[in-house]
């Protein structure tokens, strides 16, 4: 099974929305937000395609990918879930490591923050990784989609609607 960048994000963020992605399930095209980080993404750097390249190793797509340097670069239009962006860009290190590509380092980009966020892996974080790839299948492969679990985030998620139509308590 192939995991992503995007499947780690989702983990640490939401099992549900983890479950309805990988199960074919996409709302991310009626997201407004989702639409704003695309074009935050395409504008904040306009000579990043010109200067880096676009990677796909083991189903894994790198954006930007310095490899004269050996640093991904991963765009993000906010902070709000942090920790779920460093672990993706960690995923990525951890799969190029896994490619043979040794000496990798990200760096997490909030252009409309004007923040950067330099990421590395340690051994700690490779084994977590491999503790979460093995949950992540788990829940991929479950028959059933994960419970919601009502969090301050699901208001701004793509999937909010179709999580919380017929729910009534408050989010």
């Amino acid at each position: 099974m192939q995991i992503t960048g995007t499947h780690f994000n989702y983990y640490l963020i939401c099992h549900r929305k983890l479950w309805l992605f990988a199960n074919g399930i996409n709302m991310e095209h009626n997201s407004d937000l989702v639409y704003d980080g695309k074009l935050i993404h395409e504008d904040s750097y306009p000579q990043r395609p010109e200067r880096y390249e676009e990677l796909e190793v083991d189903g894994v797509k790198i954006d930007f990918y310095d490899a004269k340097n050996k640093i991904v670069h991963e765009i993000k239009r906010s902070d709000k879930v942090e920790d779920a962006h460093e672990w993706q860009v960690k995923y990525y290190i951890y799969v190029l490591e896994q490619n043979g590509v040794d000496g990798v380092r990200g760096i997490l980009e909030y252009p409309t923050m004007r923040k950067t966020t330099p990421i590395v892996l340690t051994d700690d974080d490779r084994r977590e990784i491999e503790k979460m790839k093995s949950e992540i299948e788990k829940i991929i492969v479950s028959e059933k989609c994960p419970e919601r679990v009502a969090m301050k985030i699901c208001r701004n998620c793509s999937y909010f609607d179709f999580c919380c139509v017929t729910e009534t308590d408050d989010v």
